[in-house]
C-alpha cells in the first residue's frame, strides 16, 4: 500500500513503513539532490523520536534494481507501522462508529501529550525571535505571496486578498499582544504541522508523527500556533467542536492562556499554509486537490473574519435597555462588557449595588465625574483591545468628544468600531426605570427627570445603527447581531 504527499512515498509492508523523499525543489523545500534527502530523512528521525520515539526506527537505504553502476542508495526512513483505523482523521470521519466519548477523550489525551512536549520543547533568544510581531507578520505575508503564486487552477485570487485584508488588519494592532507572548516563553521548537492523518490513537497514548524537518524555522512559533494547525485540520473534517475542546483541554494542561482571536489568526495562518501546500498537489497533476485546496483557504478567511477584534459601543437614555443589550452581546462576540455606571462608581470609591441618585449633572454624575468615567471607560477599553480582546462598552455616549475617544482607541489598536443605540417608546423606559428603582437591582440611579435631561443635552448621533428594544431579548439580541454583522 502506497500514500504519497506533494514532498514524499510511504510504502507500508508488513508491520513497517518505509517513508523516501521525492527529488522536489519547491518554494519552501529542496530535496534535489540524494545529500540533501540523507540528511533530511536523518534530521526526520531525530526530530520526531521527540513524540513518537518507538516508531522511528532510524535511516535505510534503497537502490532501485535497474539503478546504473555506482549510484548513490536512495535515504528510507523506516518506522513502526501504525494501525490505519486508529488514524485520528478516520475516527473523525467515521465519527458514527466510534464509542461514547471515544473522541472526547481521544482529544484530550492528544491535549496532554502535547501540551508536555511543549513544555520541554527547547527555547532560545533564536526561537522566541520566531514569535515577534515583525517575524509573525512577514512570514503570513509570504504565505499570502506564495498562495498567489499557485493560485492557478487552485485557488481565487480575490479569495486570498481577502485574507491578506484581514491578516493585516489583526496584526496590525496585536504588537503588544505577540511581544507579551514571547516574554511569557510560549515561543518554542514545536512540531509545526499537527494534522489528524499523522496522528494515532493508541490504546497506550497517542502517537504524534510527521513533524516538519526540513526547516527549523517552519516548527519555531507560539505553542498556540502549533495547536491551532490540529484545530484547522479539525474544522476541515467538520468536527469544530472538538477543536474547540482541544484548545480548552490544551489551556488546562498546559496553562496557557489566549484571546479567542489569536486563536482565530493562527487557525486562519495554519489554514493559509495547508491551501498553498495543497495547491502546489495541483500544479504536480493532482487536479482533485484544487477543491481542497480551495476549501482550505475559505477556511482561513472565516476565521479572520470571526478572530477580528472590535469595539461596540452600545448606548442609549436610560430605560432604553442598553445594558440589558450589552452583556448579552458580550458572550457571542466573545468581548468583555465594561459598564460605565460601573466604572462611575469604581472611580467613587462606592460599591456597584450603591444608590447615589441626585439631579441630572451634580454628585457623581457632574461634568468632572463623567469625564473621568468616560476616560476610564476607554483606557480600559485600549488595554483589553491591543491585547487582542473584543470590547462591548455600555454607556449613554450622548457626547461626540465621547464617541470621538472611543473611535481613537479603536483605530490605534486597529480593531473595528461598531456602533448601537437602544432606543424604546418614552413610556416604555420610564416603566423600565421606575421597575428597576422598585427592585434596586441595577447599577444606574437615572430617574424619569433624569432621562428627560439627558435627551434634551444629548448629541446627534448618525453613525449608530439604531436598535428598537420593545420586544423580547432574543429578538432584540438578534436584531444587534444583523446590525453588527
Amino acid at each position: 500500500m502506497l500514500r504519497e504527499t506533494h514532498s514524499a512515498i510511504v510504502a507500508m509492508v508488513g508491520d513497517r513503513a518505509y517513508k523516501v523523499k521525492k527529488p522536489v525543489r519547491l518554494p519552501f523545500l529542496d530535496f534535489s539532490t540524494v545529500e540533501a534527502r540523507r540528511a533530511v530523512a536523518a534530521r526526520e528521525v531525530a526530530l520526531n523520536r521527540r513524540l513518537a520515539p518507538d516508531v522511528y526506527l532510524g535511516v535505510g537505504a534503497w537502490r532501485a534494481p535497474d539503478a546504473p553502476p555506482g549510484a548513490e542508495p536512495e535515504p528510507v526512513v523506516v518506522m513502526r507501522r501504525m494501525p490505519d483505523d486508529r488514524r485520528l482523521a478516520t475516527l473523525v470521519a467515521d465519527r458514527s462508529s466510534a464509542g461514547d466519548g471515544e473522541l472526547e477523550a481521544a482529544i484530550r489525551a492528544i491535549a496532554r501529550t502535547v501540551a508536555a512536549f511543549h513544555a520541554r520543547a527547547d527555547r532560545s533568544p533564536e526561537i522566541d525571535a520566531a514569535g515577534r510581531p515583525e517575524r509573525v507578520a512577514t512570514k503570513f505575508l509570504t504565505d499570502v505571496g506564495d498562495a498567489h503564486d499557485v493560485a492557478a487552477g487552485a485557488l481565487d485570487h480575490a479569495v486570498i486578498e481577502t485574507v491578506d485584508r484581514l491578516g493585516r488588519a489583526y496584526l496590525a494592532g496585536r504588537v503588544p499582544l505577540l511581544e507579551a507572548r514571547v516574554r511569557a516563553g510560549l515561543i518554542r521548537d514545536g512540531h509545526g504541522d499537527l494534522l489528524a492523518d499523522d496522528i494515532f490513537c493508541l490504546a497506550d497514548g497517542p502517537r504524534i508523527l510527521d513533524c516538519i524537518e526540513f526547516d527549523d524555522e517552519l516548527r519555531w512559533g507560539d505553542v498556540l500556533a502549533d495547536v491551532a494547525f490540529l484545530v484547522m485540520d479539525l474544522e476541515r473534517l467538520d468536527a469544530p467542536a472538538l477543536g474547540e475542546q482541544l484548545l480548552a483541554d490544551y489551556g488546562e494542561f498546559s496553562g496557557e492562556h489566549h484571546p479567542p482571536s489569536l486563536a482565530r489568526f493562527y487557525v486562519a495562518a495554519r489554514a493559509l499554509i495547508r491551501a498553498k501546500v495543497t495547491a502546489v498537489r495541483v500544479h504536480q497533476g493532482d487536479r482533485s486537490a484544487a477543491p481542497l485546496a480551495a476549501r482550505l483557504l475559505d477556511l482561513a478567511a472565516d476565521n479572520l473574519r470571526r478572530g477580528r477584534v472590535t469595539c461596540t459601543l452600545v448606548g442609549g437614555l436610560p430605560g432604553t435597555g442598553k445594558s440589558t443589550v450589552a452583556h448579552a452581546l458580550g458572550p457571542t462576540l466573545d468581548a468583555v462588557v465594561i459598564s460605565a455606571d460601573e466604572v462611575r462608581k469604581e472611580l467613587a470609591g462606592l460599591p456597584h449595588s450603591a444608590r447615589a441618585a441626585s439631579p441630572y449633572g451634580t454628585g457623581i454624575y457632574d461634568a468632572a465625574h463623567t469625564e473621568a468615567t468616560y476616560a476610564e471607560l476607554v483606557h480600559r477599553a485600549h488595554a483589553l483591545l491591543e491585547q487582542g480582546t473584543s470590547v462591548v462598552l455600555d454607556a449613554s455616549w450622548s457626547r461626540r468628544a465621547h464617541r470621538d475617544a472611543a473611535t481613537e482607541v479603536a483605530t490605534v489598536t486597529a480593531s473595528e468600531i461598531r456602533e448601537l443605540r437602544c432606543v424604546a417608546p418614552i413610556d416604555v423606559a420610564h416603566e423600565r426605570i421606575a421597575q428597576r428603582a422598585r427592585s434596586g437591582s441595577s447599577t444606574s440611579d437615572a430617574t424619569a427627570a433624569v432621562a428627560r435631561a439627558m435627551a434634551a443635552t444629548a448629541e446627534p448621533w448618525p453613525e449608530a445603527h439604531d436598535l428598537d428594544t420593545d420586544a423580547p431579548l432574543f429578538v432584540v439580541s438578534a436584531a444587534a447581531r444583523r446590525a453588527l454583522d
